[in-house]
């Protein structure tokens, strides 16, 4: 399989050949990039790197580590980690940029780069460009043995974090602390492990930890789906405040009901956004995969929602163009600005809590307020010989009638419901989504549209 590089990163399988799959000289090349696009910007440059719970994982950070030392850039070594903590160390720290060594949600045979600028954030695709173009050229040149990097290690990464989220103006310690909470937590043998636990302590949270063996080999799809939390579930329901789910790298946040009932990743940002446009209303973001209801939800608020293409860097860049005090991913992932512009579990964890202490609701409480839409996602195994560009055309001239957006792949948004057909930035394939009032009109939309992909593939 051929090597996958997006906003979202440089990942692929470990093992294999170079160019097919994520090899030691794939990362070694990808590093040495990013450290002479660093080295263009900045006289003395210095990153931090840390990695997920993935058994891959020390062996492709003592790669990045070595490399980047090779090129005579300081290093703090964060080990452990989550995304979002790598993120805020950057910023804590002041540094000019970071790799997070994480493949999010996909399978533990996967592993990849995920690169930030100095600003803590993921690279804009204009400099995701020049890195490749570099990586390309192979335009390398080694330091001496004089000047080489050095590299430290800073085990509280996490702990800085943290305390940055409980310093937030509305992040209500206090009245959290009061409340006694206690949570069911699925943290898919990773990372989660470490942040979550430090969290909801310093909460007053009593908790259960699920998968809670940091042995990168997950218990289940690690992707925090309804379908692969039955245990958070039945760990849930009547027991507990509410269930929380992470995937490895813990930028994204799924919840689970007092009565053990899936409360959806789609929902974890609207009852965020809820919470945040009540104190400090503004224009919201979500990208063109996220539910209708945010848009609902803003509405409300007498505020404006825009809709970006898929990916945290085009979520965050049309956060800043509008200036939105909150914004994220339908798939649980939180941007909160006044913390730093990344997908955040941990943020949207203490704002979660904050807003169930304050106005004395359960999460299903919560939920029977918002506009209620099924969502229904599919996806179609990328086919190399298929004509991508073609088979947007043909779909354009078929739904006619509609509300065409060509942002990011295809959508098509009727009165009452949507679907989205776009290429995967993580996988190779073709994702398709729809949302409507009923999980039978949203399954009927994608297979309406998988119907039609086959007519083109026999049509040519």
């Amino acid at each position: 399989m051929s090597l996958i590089i997006s906003v979202s990163g440089i990942r692929g399988t470990i093992g294999g050949k170079e160019s097919e799959n994520l090899t030691p000289l794939d990362i070694v090349k990808f590093t040495t990039a990013y450290a002479i696009w660093i080295k263009k910007q900045f006289t003395s440059p210095k990153v931090i790197i840390g990695r997920d719970g993935r058994i891959s994982g020390k062996m492709v950070s003592d790669l990045i580590a070595s490399t980047l030392s090779s090129m005579g850039i300081d290093l703090i070594d964060a080990g452990l980690s989550t995304t979002p903590s790598i993120e805020m160390g950057v910023i804590n720290h002041n540094l000019q940029g970071g790799i997070i060594i994480t493949a999010s949600h996909n399978p533990k045979d996967w592993n990849a780069l995920k690169l930030l600028n100095s600003s803590g954030e993921f690279l804009s695709a204009e400099d995701g460009q020049e890195i490749l173009r570099i990586k390309e050229n192979e335009e390398f040149k080694y330091n001496d043995v004089d000047s080489l990097g050095e590299i430290s290690t800073n085990p509280n990464i996490i702990n800085e974090h943290i305390n940055s989220i409980l310093n937030l103006e509305l992040v209500n310690v206090e009245k959290i602390k009061s409340k006694k909470f206690h949570i069911t937590c699925d943290v898919i043998n990773s990372t989660g492990a470490l942040a979550i636990p430090l969290l909801l302590e310093k909460l007053n949270c009593t908790y259960d930890i699920i998968n809670g063996e940091m042995t990168g080999d997950f218990a289940h799809n690690p992707e925090p789906l309804d379908e692969n939390l039955s245990t958070l579930k039945l760990a849930t329901g009547h027991k507990a405040t509410l269930g929380i789910a992470v995937d490895p790298d813990v930028d994204r946040l799924a919840l689970v009901d007092e009565k053990g009932i899936y409360f959806g990743e789609e929902y974890t940002l609207v009852a965020i956004s809820d919470y945040v446009l009540s104190k400090k209303p503004s224009a919201t973001v979500s990208n063109l995969s996220s539910s209708r209801a945010l848009k609902d939800l803003s509405e409300y608020y007498g505020q404006n929602y825009f809709a970006s293409a898929v990916g945290e860097a085009h979520v965050v860049k049309k956060m800043k163009a509008v200036g939105a005090n909150i914004g994220g991913e339908g798939n649980g992932g939180i941007i909160y600005p006044e913390l730093h512009y990344g997908r955040d579990s941990l943020v949207g964890i203490a704002l979660l809590l904050s807003y169930l202490a304050e106005s004395n609701q359960s999460l299903s409480e919560l939920k029977a307020k918002y506009s209620k839409y099924e969502m229904f996602k599919d996806k179609i195994i990328l086919d190399p010989k298929l004509n991508y560009i073609k088979l947007v055309e043909f779909l354009i001239a078929e739904y006619a009638e509609d509300k065409i957006t060509t942002i990011d792949g295809l959508k098509i948004d009727k009165a009452n419901a949507w679907v989205h057909l776009r290429k995967s930035n993580t996988e190779p394939i073709i994702r398709i989504y729809s949302e409507a009032n009923t999980m039978l009109e949203a399954s009927n939309l994608v297979l309406e549209i998988k119907s039609k992909v086959n007519q083109f593939m026999v049509n040519g």
